[in-house]
């Protein structure tokens, strides 16, 4: 796994709490997301921390064809109910400073590496809605840019309009109200050559 070392160096990572720039838009129903471009300056450092310590696993969970494959990406998950302590300290003040803005107390992160243009994530709705009504998904992505599409889920055959965004390099992007039950997304595969993305995702218990 190869990936393109900053130009200007590492600065040491750090968010910006006004979340100037963010966008907010109303999806279908009582869907919404917010998008804010480069909320974490200093993503590479953070990228390469959490490439020291994370002890990353590759699930076998995918049927195809009668067999269980390998899921093409790498996960590794934090739960505040395992440890009081995640990866790295600012991860927790990041989990706090979203919990502020969006009401509500993220207890755990997942981490899904995206090593390659191989590595992807099919098409998919949270499995958090089955035990929180609307939950909040705030996804922090660092590493290369790569592209988050999302789709209405009564979109029975995939061939309806998708909307695409390009998520790295510190970019915050947040699923809220419905849209878990109304959307799916996916991170599609790449034809060209792609450094890898790490995606950090923030999921709560309860409003």
């Amino acid at each position: 796994m190869f990936r393109q070392a900053s130009l200007f160096g590492s600065e040491d990572p750090s968010y910006d709490d006004t979340f100037a720039g963010s966008a907010r838009s109303a999806l279908s129903g009582a869907s919404w997301i917010e998008h804010v471009p480069a909320w974490l300056s200093g993503s590479d450092a953070l990228f390469d921390d959490l490439m020291d310590v994370l002890d990353f696993r590759q699930r076998t969970a995918i049927p195809m064809y009668d067999r269980l494959v390998d899921e093409p990406r790498l996960t590794c998950w934090w739960n505040e109910s395992e440890s009081s302590r995640v990866p790295v300290p600012i991860l927790d003040d990041v989990r706090w400073e979203l919990g502020e803005r969006y009401r509500c107390h993220f207890d755990s992160i997942g981490f899904n590496l995206y090593r390659d243009q191989s590595d992807s994530v099919a098409w998919h709705a949270d499995r958090h809605r089955r035990v929180v009504t609307d939950p909040v998904v705030a996804i922090l992505s660092v590493g290369e840019s790569r592209p988050f599409q999302m789709r209405r889920s009564d979109d029975g055959d995939g061939h309806g309009a998708s909307l695409t965004w390009g998520l790295g390099h510190g970019d915050l992007f947040v699923m809220g109200g419905a849209c878990q039950h109304e959307w799916q997304h996916r991170v599609p595969k790449r034809r060209r050559p792609t450094g890898p993305r790490l995606s950090i995702t923030f999921r709560h218990d309860a409003r």
